[in-house]
């Protein structure tokens, strides 16, 4: 493997390895959070959406300005941009960077630091307002415990996608609306918007996939977007893997809480509101039905526990390299540079990761989902997470 000679001038360095460099990426590819709510459709990866085109949102930057970039080991953020190469090397803009980083030494830290300074530019995002913080949330990959039954304790199901939910892609006719989808079902010769949280049950009956032992976390994985079950009848551990959705825009629960004055600001995190659900069983209805967006799910086998599950760009998730953002402003695909703070803390966590996701609950520019990974310890950081931030977007030079 290459190793960057930090001695090199970075044109130098671009000229060499190109030079280096005969074959295609042939590999192939191997998708929370409130992620994949998927009211968004697919977008294009790998090309600056129309809304960075039209609009001021992304201003060029060194890569001195950003904070801790020096710091970063980014080799823990290589296996996340890898797999984006695996997704976007067909893309014009992206055969010479995934091409070349075949050759980059992934356990080099310098060279990996070379590769992204000698082929991309750093880009600050900036809201349509101008401001250039905005909110970081965080989700992660559970584990329930189940069943393929129903019975004893395991009494909450989770669904199956239902054969009469209708996906509508209005952007032949609309091209404006080629991120958006409609969602719902026919009756008679109308489209009719889906059931919604508080209706669904009796349209879904039959569709259940697994039943699992507690409501709250079934809530929660589908805020989640996937997640591991344990199962107890067949002794084996399962991936429900997001599948689709009922077509409602997902509404938080804790910001409900809070309006009713039922919770304080600081005290709304996935942790606070299954206190408070505990508190208050006779309320759990109300409460979980205040969001009306359901998703369904689809089983996959897990075959290597390290990896996680798939974003929306079809790759698998890295634990703490891997955001969900807003195709509505940035591609998937692209590497991004966050600069945020710990949960509940003011500790720095400045690192490269990689815009794998999308989420329901993800709108915005500078608006991002940090993946935590996988367990209880990546889910109590992840619950505790609501931190401000900034996102600087790396993209290829072929395309400033």
């Amino acid at each position: 493997m290459l190793k960057f000679s930090a001695i090199l001038p970075l044109t130098a360095v671009a000229v060499l390895l190109a030079a280096c460099t005969s074959a295609p990426i042939d590999r192939t590819s191997v998708a929370i959070s409130p992620v994949t709510s998927a009211i968004p459709a697919p977008v294009t990866t790998g090309t600056t959406p129309a809304a960075i085109k039209n609009t001021d949102i992304l201003k060029p930057a060194s890569f001195s300005a950003l904070p801790g970039w020096q710091q970063d080991d980014l080799t823990e953020a290589w296996p996340a941009f890898m797999a984006s190469c695996s997704a976007l090397r067909t893309k014009p803009e992206w055969k010479e960077p995934c091409s070349i980083a075949k050759e980059v030494e992934a356990k080099d830290n310098a060279a990996v630091r070379l590769f992204f300074e000698s082929f991309f530019v750093p880009h600050q995002v900036s809201n349509p307002d101008g401001t250039g913080e905005g909110m970081i949330t965080g989700y992660y990959e559970p584990l329930l415990k189940g069943s393929r039954k129903r019975g004893g304790a395991f009494q909450t199901p989770l669904y199956r996608t239902p054969p009469d939910l209708l996906t509508i892609d209005l952007s032949g006719l609309y091209p404006e609306l080629k991120n958006l989808r409609l969602r719902g079902r026919v009756v008679g010769n109308k489209v009719v918007p889906y059931a919604s949280r508080a209706e669904i049950l009796p349209a879904i009956a039959g569709k259940e996939l697994v039943w699992v032992d507690d409501a709250i976390d079934a809530f929660f994985l589908q805020i989640q977007g996937s997640g591991r079950v344990a199962l107890s009848d067949t002794n084996e551990v399962i991936r429900l893997a997001y599948a689709d959705q009922n077509g409602h825009p997902y509404k938080s629960i804790g910001r409900y809480l809070v309006d009713k004055g039922e919770l304080k600001l600081e005290q709304a995190s996935a942790q606070g509101i299954k206190e408070w659900l505990l508190k208050n069983p006779s309320r759990q209805d109300e409460l979980l039905n205040v969001n009306p967006s359901v998703v369904f799910f689809k089983e996959e086998k897990i075959l290597d526990p390290a990896i996680g599950p798939k974003g929306a760009l079809g790759v698998p998730l890295t634990g703490q390299r891997s955001i969900a953002i807003d195709p509505q402003f940035l591609p998937l695909g692209v590497p991004v540079f966050l600069s945020t703070t710990q949960p509940n803390s003011t500790r720095a966590l400045q690192k490269l990761v990689v815009a794998q996701d999308t989420g329901g609950a993800i709108r915005g520019a500078v608006r991002a989902d940090y993946f935590w990974g996988f367990g209880n310890e990546a889910g109590e950081q992840a619950g505790r997470m609501k931190q401000r931030g900034m996102l600087w977007v790396l993209l290829p030079k072929s395309i400033n």
